[in-house]
Protein backbone atom coordinates (compact mmCIF):
# COMPACT_ATOMS: atom_id res chain seq x y z
CA UNK A 1 0.00 0.00 0.00
CA UNK A 2 0.97 3.68 -0.36
CA UNK A 3 2.28 5.35 2.68
CA UNK A 4 -0.82 6.70 4.25
CA UNK A 5 -1.07 8.96 7.46
CA UNK A 6 -4.71 10.53 8.88
CA UNK A 7 -4.54 14.26 9.40
CA UNK A 8 -5.47 15.30 12.60
CA UNK A 9 -8.72 17.06 13.93
CA UNK A 10 -6.92 20.88 13.32
CA UNK A 11 -8.81 23.12 11.52
CA UNK A 12 -8.12 24.10 7.69
CA UNK A 13 -6.93 27.45 6.77
CA UNK A 14 -9.39 30.37 6.12
CA UNK A 15 -10.39 30.71 2.52
CA UNK A 16 -8.90 34.18 1.37
CA UNK A 17 -10.92 35.98 -1.38
CA UNK A 18 -10.03 35.14 -4.78
CA UNK A 19 -10.45 37.18 -8.44
CA UNK A 20 -10.02 35.95 -12.33
CA UNK A 21 -6.86 36.25 -13.13
CA UNK A 22 -6.39 39.25 -15.95
CA UNK A 23 -4.26 37.24 -18.01
CA UNK A 24 -6.82 34.83 -18.23
CA UNK A 25 -8.73 36.99 -21.00
CA UNK A 26 -12.47 36.26 -22.06
CA UNK A 27 -12.02 34.12 -25.16
CA UNK A 28 -14.64 31.81 -23.94
CA UNK A 29 -17.84 31.84 -21.70
CA UNK A 30 -17.86 31.00 -18.26
CA UNK A 31 -20.58 29.24 -15.92
CA UNK A 32 -19.96 30.49 -12.44
CA UNK A 33 -21.45 28.50 -9.59
CA UNK A 34 -21.37 29.65 -5.90
CA UNK A 35 -21.23 26.69 -3.64
CA UNK A 36 -20.55 28.39 -1.03
CA UNK A 37 -20.58 32.17 0.07
CA UNK A 38 -20.29 35.43 -2.46
CA UNK A 39 -19.19 36.39 -5.54
CA UNK A 40 -19.61 39.15 -7.67
CA UNK A 41 -19.71 39.38 -11.76
CA UNK A 42 -19.02 42.33 -13.72
CA UNK A 43 -18.82 43.09 -17.33
CA UNK A 44 -17.43 46.48 -18.39
CA UNK A 45 -19.26 49.15 -16.33
CA UNK A 46 -22.20 47.30 -16.63
CA UNK A 47 -24.82 46.07 -13.42
CA UNK A 48 -22.94 43.95 -11.16
CA UNK A 49 -24.15 40.66 -10.50
CA UNK A 50 -24.07 39.24 -6.57
CA UNK A 51 -24.42 35.96 -6.28
CA UNK A 52 -24.63 33.93 -2.98
CA UNK A 53 -24.72 30.38 -2.51
CA UNK A 54 -26.48 27.97 -4.37
CA UNK A 55 -26.61 30.49 -7.42
CA UNK A 56 -24.45 30.77 -11.05
CA UNK A 57 -24.43 33.13 -13.76
CA UNK A 58 -23.58 32.75 -16.89
CA UNK A 59 -20.87 35.22 -18.46
CA UNK A 60 -20.64 35.25 -22.33
CA UNK A 61 -17.58 35.43 -24.03
CA UNK A 62 -16.53 38.99 -25.81
CA UNK A 63 -13.11 40.11 -26.41
CA UNK A 64 -13.88 43.80 -26.25
CA UNK A 65 -15.43 43.54 -22.54
CA UNK A 66 -13.37 43.50 -19.04
CA UNK A 67 -14.18 40.39 -17.25
CA UNK A 68 -14.48 41.21 -13.16
CA UNK A 69 -14.78 38.60 -11.34
CA UNK A 70 -14.24 38.51 -7.18
CA UNK A 71 -15.33 36.14 -4.46
CA UNK A 72 -15.30 37.13 -1.44
CA UNK A 73 -13.40 35.89 1.72
CA UNK A 74 -14.92 32.16 2.12
CA UNK A 75 -16.47 31.24 -1.00
CA UNK A 76 -15.88 28.75 -2.60
CA UNK A 77 -17.03 29.46 -6.66
CA UNK A 78 -16.50 26.99 -9.88
CA UNK A 79 -15.65 28.46 -13.16
CA UNK A 80 -17.42 26.09 -15.78
CA UNK A 81 -16.01 26.26 -19.43
CA UNK A 82 -17.70 25.59 -22.07
CA UNK A 83 -16.37 24.95 -25.56
CA UNK A 84 -15.15 28.59 -26.97
CA UNK A 85 -17.80 27.64 -29.93
CA UNK A 86 -20.71 27.91 -27.31
CA UNK A 87 -21.20 31.20 -27.04
CA UNK A 88 -23.24 31.60 -30.09
CA UNK A 89 -25.42 29.49 -28.81
CA UNK A 90 -25.92 30.87 -25.23
CA UNK A 91 -26.70 34.44 -23.74
CA UNK A 92 -25.39 37.05 -25.08
CA UNK A 93 -25.76 39.17 -21.82
CA UNK A 94 -24.75 38.21 -18.62
CA UNK A 95 -27.20 36.40 -16.76
CA UNK A 96 -27.86 34.92 -13.31
CA UNK A 97 -29.35 31.66 -12.98
CA UNK A 98 -30.47 29.33 -10.08
CA UNK A 99 -28.64 25.95 -9.36
CA UNK A 100 -31.26 23.35 -8.42
CA UNK A 101 -31.21 21.40 -5.24
CA UNK A 102 -28.87 17.84 -5.69
CA UNK A 103 -26.68 19.24 -9.01
CA UNK A 104 -23.84 19.84 -6.64
CA UNK A 105 -21.90 17.06 -6.61
CA UNK A 106 -22.80 16.79 -10.77
CA UNK A 107 -21.23 20.01 -10.99
CA UNK A 108 -17.89 19.29 -9.19
CA UNK A 109 -17.05 16.35 -11.68
CA UNK A 110 -17.68 18.12 -14.37
CA UNK A 111 -15.11 20.79 -13.51
CA UNK A 112 -12.62 17.68 -12.28
CA UNK A 113 -13.68 16.59 -15.77
CA UNK A 114 -12.72 19.61 -17.66
CA UNK A 115 -9.53 20.02 -15.83
CA UNK A 116 -7.82 16.62 -15.70
CA UNK A 117 -7.63 13.43 -18.35
CA UNK A 118 -10.19 11.34 -16.96
CA UNK A 119 -12.64 10.41 -19.75
CA UNK A 120 -15.97 11.34 -19.33
CA UNK A 121 -17.55 8.43 -21.67
CA UNK A 122 -20.58 7.41 -19.76
CA UNK A 123 -20.63 10.83 -17.98
CA UNK A 124 -22.94 12.13 -21.12
CA UNK A 125 -26.37 13.65 -21.25
CA UNK A 126 -28.51 10.74 -21.91
CA UNK A 127 -28.42 9.53 -18.66
CA UNK A 128 -30.25 12.51 -17.71
CA UNK A 129 -31.88 13.52 -20.69
CA UNK A 130 -35.50 12.20 -19.85
CA UNK A 131 -34.93 14.46 -16.70
CA UNK A 132 -34.31 17.49 -18.33
CA UNK A 133 -36.47 17.56 -21.76
CA UNK A 134 -38.67 20.18 -21.64
CA UNK A 135 -39.92 22.98 -24.34
CA UNK A 136 -37.17 23.83 -26.43
CA UNK A 137 -34.83 20.93 -25.56
CA UNK A 138 -33.66 18.20 -28.14
CA UNK A 139 -32.85 14.90 -27.47
CA UNK A 140 -29.09 13.34 -28.06
CA UNK A 141 -27.62 12.56 -31.49
CA UNK A 142 -27.45 9.10 -32.35
CA UNK A 143 -24.32 7.90 -31.22
CA UNK A 144 -21.24 6.91 -33.64
CA UNK A 145 -21.64 3.61 -35.36
CA UNK A 146 -19.65 0.91 -32.61
CA UNK A 147 -16.23 3.10 -32.98
CA UNK A 148 -14.99 6.65 -32.95
CA UNK A 149 -15.42 8.37 -36.14
CA UNK A 150 -12.66 8.99 -38.20
CA UNK A 151 -12.12 9.21 -41.87
CA UNK A 152 -10.01 6.71 -43.79
CA UNK A 153 -6.45 7.41 -43.14
CA UNK A 154 -6.78 10.05 -40.81
CA UNK A 155 -4.12 10.03 -37.79
CA UNK A 156 -4.15 12.66 -34.64
CA UNK A 157 -1.16 15.05 -34.42
CA UNK A 158 1.24 13.53 -32.40
CA UNK A 159 1.50 15.55 -29.20
CA UNK A 160 4.45 17.73 -28.24
CA UNK A 161 7.06 16.54 -25.76
CA UNK A 162 8.56 20.27 -24.42
CA UNK A 163 6.49 21.41 -21.62
CA UNK A 164 5.13 24.95 -22.85
CA UNK A 165 3.92 23.33 -26.66
CA UNK A 166 2.46 20.54 -24.74
CA UNK A 167 0.23 22.72 -22.13
CA UNK A 168 -1.14 24.51 -25.25
CA UNK A 169 -1.35 21.24 -27.29
CA UNK A 170 -3.29 19.66 -24.06
CA UNK A 171 -5.32 22.57 -23.98
CA UNK A 172 -6.38 22.66 -27.44
CA UNK A 173 -7.00 19.34 -27.80
CA UNK A 174 -9.55 19.93 -25.08
CA UNK A 175 -11.27 23.28 -26.63
CA UNK A 176 -9.97 23.48 -30.50
CA UNK A 177 -12.05 26.30 -30.91
CA UNK A 178 -9.90 28.70 -28.79
CA UNK A 179 -8.69 31.12 -31.69
CA UNK A 180 -5.74 32.83 -29.76
CA UNK A 181 -2.44 33.43 -31.84
CA UNK A 182 0.86 32.35 -31.22
CA UNK A 183 2.21 35.08 -29.03
CA UNK A 184 -0.49 35.13 -26.95
CA UNK A 185 -0.70 31.09 -26.81
CA UNK A 186 3.45 31.76 -26.14
CA UNK A 187 3.09 34.65 -23.44
CA UNK A 188 -0.13 32.01 -21.55
CA UNK A 189 2.94 29.56 -20.95
CA UNK A 190 5.23 31.67 -20.58
CA UNK A 191 8.11 31.31 -23.42
CA UNK A 192 8.48 33.01 -27.06
CA UNK A 193 6.49 32.33 -29.95
CA UNK A 194 10.02 31.52 -31.88
CA UNK A 195 10.53 28.79 -29.04
CA UNK A 196 6.61 27.63 -29.19
CA UNK A 197 6.69 27.23 -33.11
CA UNK A 198 10.20 25.85 -32.71
CA UNK A 199 9.16 22.90 -30.06
CA UNK A 200 6.06 21.99 -32.77
CA UNK A 201 8.08 21.51 -35.26
CA UNK A 202 10.32 19.37 -33.86
CA UNK A 203 8.22 17.56 -31.30
CA UNK A 204 5.51 16.84 -33.86
CA UNK A 205 7.10 17.71 -37.60
CA UNK A 206 4.32 20.08 -38.00
CA UNK A 207 4.05 23.75 -37.92
CA UNK A 208 1.95 24.74 -35.10
CA UNK A 209 -0.77 26.28 -37.56
CA UNK A 210 -0.79 22.73 -39.51
CA UNK A 211 -1.04 20.94 -35.93
CA UNK A 212 -3.59 23.18 -34.75
CA UNK A 213 -5.93 22.38 -38.40
CA UNK A 214 -5.16 18.70 -37.59
CA UNK A 215 -6.36 19.19 -34.17
CA UNK A 216 -9.59 20.90 -35.35
CA UNK A 217 -10.49 18.49 -38.24
CA UNK A 218 -10.26 15.47 -35.83
CA UNK A 219 -12.49 17.56 -33.45
CA UNK A 220 -14.86 18.26 -36.51
CA UNK A 221 -15.04 14.28 -37.20
CA UNK A 222 -16.11 13.32 -33.27
CA UNK A 223 -18.70 16.70 -33.87
CA UNK A 224 -20.38 15.61 -36.98
CA UNK A 225 -20.63 11.94 -35.76
CA UNK A 226 -22.39 13.16 -32.12
CA UNK A 227 -25.24 14.77 -34.41
CA UNK A 228 -24.06 18.64 -34.44
CA UNK A 229 -24.68 20.13 -37.71
CA UNK A 230 -21.99 22.02 -40.06
CA UNK A 231 -22.40 25.32 -39.01
CA UNK A 232 -22.28 24.15 -35.33
CA UNK A 233 -19.09 22.45 -35.56
CA UNK A 234 -17.66 25.11 -37.24
CA UNK A 235 -17.97 27.73 -34.20
CA UNK A 236 -17.59 24.81 -31.95
CA UNK A 237 -13.80 23.96 -33.57
CA UNK A 238 -12.96 27.32 -34.42
CA UNK A 239 -13.53 28.19 -38.18
CA UNK A 240 -15.21 31.55 -39.04
CA UNK A 241 -17.49 30.11 -41.29
CA UNK A 242 -19.34 27.38 -42.57
CA UNK A 243 -17.23 27.40 -45.68
CA UNK A 244 -14.02 27.49 -44.14
CA UNK A 245 -14.72 24.23 -42.36
CA UNK A 246 -15.57 23.02 -45.90
CA UNK A 247 -12.74 23.72 -47.33
CA UNK A 248 -10.16 22.67 -44.78
CA UNK A 249 -12.54 19.65 -44.55
CA UNK A 250 -12.70 18.65 -47.91
CA UNK A 251 -8.89 19.13 -48.48
CA UNK A 252 -7.94 16.51 -45.74
CA UNK A 253 -10.17 14.11 -46.39
CA UNK A 254 -11.49 14.36 -50.15
CA UNK A 255 -15.17 14.74 -49.02
CA UNK A 256 -17.20 17.41 -47.55
CA UNK A 257 -18.85 17.77 -43.98
CA UNK A 258 -21.85 17.00 -45.12
CA UNK A 259 -20.97 14.31 -46.99
CA UNK A 260 -19.15 12.62 -44.42
CA UNK A 261 -22.02 13.14 -41.71
CA UNK A 262 -24.50 11.47 -44.24
CA UNK A 263 -22.46 8.25 -44.70
CA UNK A 264 -22.17 7.93 -41.24
CA UNK A 265 -25.91 7.52 -40.09
CA UNK A 266 -26.74 5.28 -43.17
CA UNK A 267 -24.41 2.38 -41.04
CA UNK A 268 -26.27 0.35 -38.68
CA UNK A 269 -25.04 -0.10 -35.03
CA UNK A 270 -24.64 2.02 -32.15
CA UNK A 271 -21.46 3.52 -30.05
CA UNK A 272 -20.43 5.68 -27.53
CA UNK A 273 -19.76 9.58 -27.80
CA UNK A 274 -16.05 10.44 -27.84
CA UNK A 275 -14.57 12.59 -24.97
CA UNK A 276 -15.27 16.01 -26.61
CA UNK A 277 -18.59 15.10 -27.84
CA UNK A 278 -19.62 14.18 -24.97
CA UNK A 279 -18.38 17.45 -23.01
CA UNK A 280 -19.94 19.26 -25.47
CA UNK A 281 -23.53 17.83 -24.90
CA UNK A 282 -23.09 18.20 -21.04
CA UNK A 283 -22.36 22.30 -21.61
CA UNK A 284 -25.62 21.55 -23.55
CA UNK A 285 -27.58 20.59 -20.90
CA UNK A 286 -25.98 23.37 -18.82
CA UNK A 287 -27.09 25.99 -20.98
CA UNK A 288 -30.27 24.66 -20.84
CA UNK A 289 -30.17 24.91 -17.35
CA UNK A 290 -29.77 27.97 -17.63
CA UNK A 291 -32.29 29.31 -19.92
CA UNK A 292 -35.22 27.55 -19.77
CA UNK A 293 -37.86 28.04 -16.76
CA UNK A 294 -38.47 24.95 -14.30
CA UNK A 295 -36.17 22.67 -11.99
CA UNK A 296 -35.01 19.54 -13.69
CA UNK A 297 -34.41 16.71 -11.59
CA UNK A 298 -30.54 15.52 -10.28
CA UNK A 299 -28.84 12.94 -11.90
CA UNK A 300 -29.23 9.79 -10.60
CA UNK A 301 -25.93 8.18 -10.10
CA UNK A 302 -22.30 9.54 -11.49
CA UNK A 303 -20.96 7.14 -13.58
CA UNK A 304 -17.67 5.29 -13.06
CA UNK A 305 -14.73 7.12 -14.98
CA UNK A 306 -11.14 6.65 -15.83
CA UNK A 307 -7.87 8.01 -17.50
CA UNK A 308 -5.87 6.29 -20.31
CA UNK A 309 -2.50 5.10 -19.43
CA UNK A 310 -0.69 7.57 -19.55
CA UNK A 311 2.67 9.22 -17.40
CA UNK A 312 3.25 12.98 -15.97
CA UNK A 313 6.29 15.14 -15.78
CA UNK A 314 5.70 16.28 -12.61
CA UNK A 315 3.96 14.84 -9.52
CA UNK A 316 0.24 15.31 -9.47
CA UNK A 317 -2.13 15.55 -6.04
CA UNK A 318 -5.30 14.05 -6.49
CA UNK A 319 -8.06 14.12 -3.73
CA UNK A 320 -11.17 12.12 -3.23
CA UNK A 321 -14.03 13.87 -2.20
CA UNK A 322 -16.61 11.57 -2.19
CA UNK A 323 -16.75 7.75 -3.00
CA UNK A 324 -14.16 5.58 -3.48
CA UNK A 325 -11.53 5.33 -6.71
CA UNK A 326 -7.83 3.83 -7.06
CA UNK A 327 -4.71 4.16 -8.85
CA UNK A 328 -3.25 1.46 -10.95
CA UNK A 329 0.77 1.23 -11.65
CA UNK A 330 2.51 -1.81 -13.03
CA UNK A 331 0.87 -4.63 -11.33
CA UNK A 332 -0.25 -2.74 -8.09
CA UNK A 333 -3.50 -1.06 -7.13
CA UNK A 334 -3.66 1.51 -4.53
CA UNK A 335 -7.08 2.63 -3.02
CA UNK A 336 -7.99 6.01 -2.71
CA UNK A 337 -10.83 6.18 0.15
CA UNK A 338 -13.14 9.27 0.63
CA UNK A 339 -11.20 12.42 2.48
CA UNK A 340 -7.83 10.61 0.97
CA UNK A 341 -5.27 12.80 -0.67
CA UNK A 342 -2.50 10.80 -3.04
CA UNK A 343 0.60 12.22 -4.65
CA UNK A 344 1.00 10.47 -7.98
CA UNK A 345 4.80 10.16 -8.88
CA UNK A 346 5.82 11.75 -11.98
CA UNK A 347 7.42 9.44 -14.87
CA UNK A 348 4.96 6.59 -13.80
CA UNK A 349 2.38 5.19 -16.08
CA UNK A 350 -0.78 4.99 -14.19
CA UNK A 351 -4.16 4.81 -14.41
CA UNK A 352 -6.44 6.68 -12.20
CA UNK A 353 -10.24 5.59 -11.90
CA UNK A 354 -13.34 6.70 -10.01
CA UNK A 355 -15.69 3.76 -9.38
CA UNK A 356 -19.73 5.01 -9.55
CA UNK A 357 -21.08 8.29 -7.55
CA UNK A 358 -17.31 9.49 -6.81
CA UNK A 359 -15.80 12.49 -7.09
CA UNK A 360 -12.35 13.65 -7.41
CA UNK A 361 -10.37 16.90 -7.54
CA UNK A 362 -6.56 17.63 -8.42
CA UNK A 363 -5.44 19.83 -5.82
CA UNK A 364 -1.85 20.40 -7.27
CA UNK A 365 1.03 19.36 -8.67
CA UNK A 366 4.97 19.71 -7.53
CA UNK A 367 8.50 19.44 -9.74
CA UNK A 368 10.61 16.37 -8.65
CA UNK A 369 13.08 19.25 -7.69
CA UNK A 370 10.59 19.97 -5.04
CA UNK A 371 9.24 16.80 -4.04
CA UNK A 372 11.61 13.56 -3.93
CA UNK A 373 8.65 10.88 -4.86
CA UNK A 374 9.44 7.68 -5.78
CA UNK A 375 5.80 5.52 -4.64
CA UNK A 376 2.41 7.32 -4.19
CA UNK A 377 2.34 9.05 -0.96
CA UNK A 378 -1.45 9.58 1.16
CA UNK A 379 -2.67 11.47 3.78
CA UNK A 380 -6.35 11.85 4.82
CA UNK A 381 -8.21 14.91 5.58
CA UNK A 382 -11.45 14.99 7.58
CA UNK A 383 -14.65 16.34 5.85
CA UNK A 384 -13.93 19.58 8.02
CA UNK A 385 -11.36 20.52 4.92
CA UNK A 386 -13.53 19.89 1.67
CA UNK A 387 -14.67 23.57 1.30
CA UNK A 388 -10.91 24.69 1.44
CA UNK A 389 -9.34 21.57 -0.27
CA UNK A 390 -12.31 22.60 -3.40
CA UNK A 391 -10.64 26.11 -3.40
CA UNK A 392 -6.89 24.80 -3.54
CA UNK A 393 -8.30 22.79 -6.52
CA UNK A 394 -9.99 25.80 -8.32
CA UNK A 395 -6.75 27.97 -7.71
CA UNK A 396 -4.81 25.10 -9.23
CA UNK A 397 -6.46 24.78 -11.92
CA UNK A 398 -8.64 27.80 -13.45
CA UNK A 399 -7.66 31.57 -13.16
CA UNK A 400 -10.35 32.09 -10.02
CA UNK A 401 -7.29 32.75 -7.75
CA UNK A 402 -6.08 34.95 -4.78
CA UNK A 403 -3.38 37.63 -5.95
CA UNK A 404 -1.00 35.99 -3.98
CA UNK A 405 -1.35 32.48 -5.24
CA UNK A 406 1.20 30.09 -4.61
CA UNK A 407 1.29 27.01 -6.84
CA UNK A 408 3.92 25.46 -4.10
CA UNK A 409 1.38 26.29 -1.10
CA UNK A 410 -0.27 22.31 -0.83
CA UNK A 411 2.94 21.12 -1.36
CA UNK A 412 3.64 22.52 2.23
CA UNK A 413 -0.16 21.95 3.24
CA UNK A 414 0.44 18.41 2.17
CA UNK A 415 3.64 18.12 4.02
CA UNK A 416 2.49 19.62 7.29
CA UNK A 417 -0.32 17.02 7.90
CA UNK A 418 2.10 14.38 7.28
CA UNK A 419 4.40 16.17 9.58
CA UNK A 420 2.12 16.96 12.28
CA UNK A 421 0.44 13.42 12.38
CA UNK A 422 3.88 11.99 12.41
CA UNK A 423 4.86 14.34 15.30
CA UNK A 424 1.53 13.05 17.71
CA UNK A 425 4.95 10.10 17.85
CA UNK A 426 6.18 12.84 20.40
CA UNK A 427 4.71 11.98 23.76
CA UNK A 428 1.35 14.18 23.51
CA UNK A 429 -0.26 15.63 27.33
CA UNK A 430 -3.54 13.64 28.19
CA UNK A 431 -5.22 16.78 29.84
CA UNK A 432 -7.50 18.01 27.73
CA UNK A 433 -6.15 21.70 28.32
CA UNK A 434 -2.76 20.65 27.89
CA UNK A 435 -3.66 18.82 24.76
CA UNK A 436 -5.71 21.41 22.65
CA UNK A 437 -2.56 23.74 23.60
CA UNK A 438 -0.35 20.77 21.81
CA UNK A 439 -2.89 20.25 18.43
CA UNK A 440 -3.02 24.43 18.56
CA UNK A 441 0.51 24.68 18.19
CA UNK A 442 1.08 22.46 15.87
CA UNK A 443 -1.92 23.76 13.48
CA UNK A 444 -0.29 27.15 13.92
CA UNK A 445 4.10 25.99 13.56
CA UNK A 446 5.44 28.52 11.30
CA UNK A 447 3.39 31.54 11.97
CA UNK A 448 4.65 34.55 13.46
CA UNK A 449 3.93 35.80 16.68
CA UNK A 450 3.28 32.04 18.14
CA UNK A 451 1.89 31.52 21.18
CA UNK A 452 4.90 32.65 24.40
CA UNK A 453 5.39 30.30 27.25
CA UNK A 454 3.84 33.44 29.06
CA UNK A 455 0.07 33.04 27.61
CA UNK A 456 0.09 29.58 29.00
CA UNK A 457 -1.45 29.46 32.57
CA UNK A 458 0.83 26.97 34.82
CA UNK A 459 -1.47 24.13 35.28
CA UNK A 460 -0.95 23.98 31.59
CA UNK A 461 2.69 23.95 32.08
CA UNK A 462 2.17 21.13 35.46
CA UNK A 463 0.37 18.99 33.01
CA UNK A 464 3.20 18.67 29.90
CA UNK A 465 5.97 18.14 32.69
CA UNK A 466 3.74 15.36 34.67
CA UNK A 467 2.36 13.88 31.46
CA UNK A 468 5.39 14.21 28.44
CA UNK A 469 8.33 14.33 30.73
CA UNK A 470 9.10 17.42 28.97
CA UNK A 471 8.60 21.29 30.01
CA UNK A 472 6.26 23.08 27.40
CA UNK A 473 9.68 24.94 25.56
CA UNK A 474 11.48 21.31 25.28
CA UNK A 475 8.24 19.56 24.03
CA UNK A 476 8.06 21.95 21.24
CA UNK A 477 11.63 21.85 20.62
CA UNK A 478 11.36 17.98 20.35
CA UNK A 479 8.08 17.97 17.84
CA UNK A 480 9.78 21.06 15.45
CA UNK A 481 12.72 18.76 15.31
CA UNK A 482 10.40 15.60 14.18
CA UNK A 483 8.58 17.83 11.91
CA UNK A 484 11.56 18.90 10.40
CA UNK A 485 13.24 15.78 9.74
CA UNK A 486 10.41 14.31 8.07
CA UNK A 487 9.84 16.98 5.94
CA UNK A 488 13.76 17.39 5.23
CA UNK A 489 13.35 13.13 4.45
CA UNK A 490 10.64 14.30 1.71
CA UNK A 491 12.79 16.51 0.04
CA UNK A 492 12.51 19.90 1.23
CA UNK A 493 15.81 22.25 1.48
CA UNK A 494 16.90 23.22 4.77
CA UNK A 495 15.82 26.93 4.40
CA UNK A 496 12.22 26.19 3.01
CA UNK A 497 12.22 23.64 6.59
CA UNK A 498 13.46 26.72 8.65
CA UNK A 499 10.50 28.60 7.61
CA UNK A 500 7.97 26.07 7.46
CA UNK A 501 8.49 25.04 11.23
CA UNK A 502 9.43 28.84 12.92
CA UNK A 503 12.80 29.54 12.22
CA UNK A 504 13.61 33.12 11.05
CA UNK A 505 17.04 32.08 10.44
CA UNK A 506 18.85 29.59 8.34
CA UNK A 507 22.12 29.39 10.90
CA UNK A 508 19.66 29.42 14.05
CA UNK A 509 17.68 26.29 12.32
CA UNK A 510 20.84 24.30 11.65
CA UNK A 511 22.04 24.73 14.69
CA UNK A 512 19.27 23.66 16.98
CA UNK A 513 18.92 20.45 14.70
CA UNK A 514 22.61 19.55 15.09
CA UNK A 515 22.05 19.76 18.95
CA UNK A 516 19.62 17.33 18.85
CA UNK A 517 20.00 15.03 15.85
CA UNK A 518 23.99 14.84 15.91
CA UNK A 519 24.23 15.94 12.49
CA UNK A 520 23.08 19.04 10.19
CA UNK A 521 19.88 19.52 8.27
CA UNK A 522 22.06 18.72 5.20
CA UNK A 523 23.74 15.95 6.23
CA UNK A 524 20.55 14.18 7.47
CA UNK A 525 18.96 14.99 4.00
CA UNK A 526 21.83 13.56 2.22
CA UNK A 527 21.94 10.05 4.48
CA UNK A 528 18.26 9.24 3.93
CA UNK A 529 18.49 10.20 0.30
CA UNK A 530 21.13 7.90 -0.07
CA UNK A 531 19.31 5.01 2.56
CA UNK A 532 15.79 5.61 -0.58
CA UNK A 533 18.45 4.92 -3.51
Amino acid sequence: MASSFAAGSGCPPPIPGAQWSAADTPVRPLLLWVRTGTAHVRLDDGPELRLRTGEGAWIPADGRATRAITTEPGTVAFPLCPHAGVGARGWSELTRFEVPSGWQDWLIQLFNLQVTPFSDRGYSPEAIEELLRRPGSHPPAPAVAGREASPEGFVPPAMPRARGARAVAEELMRDPGLDLTVERWASRVLCSARTLRRDFLADTGLTFERWRLLCRLGAAVEFLAAGYDVDQVAALVGFASRNGLTRAFKGQFGLTPHEFGRGLFARPGAGGLTQRAAAARQTDDLIRMVRETGTPAAPETLPAASTPSHTNDIHVLSWMYRGSGYLDIADRRYERERGVATWIPADMEHVTGLRENSVSLPLGNASTADLHLTAPLQVRFSPAWDDYLMFCSISARSGLRPDDHDPRHILGLFAEQVAVQRALSVPMPTDPRARAVAMEWLRRIGEPGGTHDADVRAEIHRAFRDETGMTLGRWRYAARMRIARDLLAGGAPPSAVARRIGYAHLPTFSAAFSRFHGLSPREYQEREVADIR
